[in-house]
């Protein structure tokens, strides 16, 4: 049986850039351990699996290494770029179905023929606040390179959002796994539900930029993320609601340490006491096409 797929660049313009995804079309029939071992070959943080949908224009299914997950900002934008590219959608709105709800898509396409996709993700669920030293833990830090309360925040996938006081003190952040499950630990529920800290500095990788954030993962998955869409939506609602940023769209920048660098315009919608919504959105660059024959 084959299944095609499209490798795609996502919040990124060009090749090699951004964060990769591979989208795997009319993929309802994939059982999930064959999903969970197509992530692994390949190598990336996430893929998708697309089936038709009975509530949007189309479903999206996505899968780390380790497990399924609700929704991932990065393989949204890489989805309906995929899509995009097959003619299966064109500039303009559509919908697409997650496991944290229905969301609303805008699709433009820039005049070199890249999908620019802005998805509204849902509005932030605020959660526990963490102790400054359980989390420095989890990156190898002091406390007192946070410069603002841990806390974790779902825009669709739960983050420990971690501001932290300036870049020197992101280029140390180094994963400690049991220091992460302890963490994990005292965010409370499920632990597998709540996703690594993301590291952020509210000051661009380069000029242009407002923000620019790491984020370390666990194996089996791979050691760094190079965009991570679904926490930049946590983030930028964090922020919002601590008064910590000025306006409430901004440029967001990741993954230019790794040699991949990505780029989102995010837009906090609703004041910062009564959040309604966090657009993101950017650019998706299909590099590669293929058959999965399995």
């Amino acid at each position: 049986m084959g299944y095609q797929f499209d490798w795609v660049d996502a919040f990124s313009e060009r090749p090699f850039g951004g964060n990769g995804c591979a989208v795997v079309h009319d993929a309802g029939g994939m059982a999930d351990d064959t999903c969970l071992a197509f992530v692994r070959e390949t190598g990336l943080v996430e893929c998708t699996f697309l089936e038709p949908s009975g509530l949007a224009d189309i479903k999206i299914r996505y899968f780390l290494a380790s497990q399924e997950i609700p929704f991932a900002g990065h393989p949204t934008v890489a989805s309906v770029a995929s899509m995009v590219d097959r003619g299966m959608a064109g500039p303009g709105a559509l919908t697409v179905e997650t496991g944290a709800g229905v969301l609303p898509i805008e699709v433009a396409i820039g005049a070199d023929g890249v999908a620019r996709v802005t998805m509204t993700q849902i509005a932030p669920e605020f959660g526990a606040e963490l102790a400054p030293d359980l989390v420095a833990a989890v990156g190898g830090l002091l406390p007192g390179d946070i410069a603002a309360p841990p806390q974790v925040v779902s825009t669709g996938l739960p983050f420990v959002v971690t501001v932290l006081k300036d870049h020197d003190a992101l280029r140390r952040v180094r994963l400690d796994v049991t220091a992460l499950q302890a963490m994990r630990a005292a965010a409370g529920g499920d632990p597998s539900a709540v996703m690594e800290p993301f590291w952020v500095v509210p000051q661009g990788a380069e000029p242009g930029g407002d923000t620019f954030a790491r984020l370390l993962l666990a194996p089996p998955n791979p050691p760094e993320d190079p965009f991570t869409g679904s926490a930049t939506g946590a983030m930028a609602a964090y922020l919002w609601a601590r008064g910590l940023i000025e306006k409430p769209d901004f440029i967001a920048h990741q993954g230019h340490w790794m040699g991949r660098p990505g780029q989102a315009r995010v837009e906090v919608l609703g004041p910062p006491d009564a959040i309604t919504g966090v657009r993101v959105g950017g650019a998706g660059y299909v590099l590669m096409r293929g058959q999965l024959n399995i």
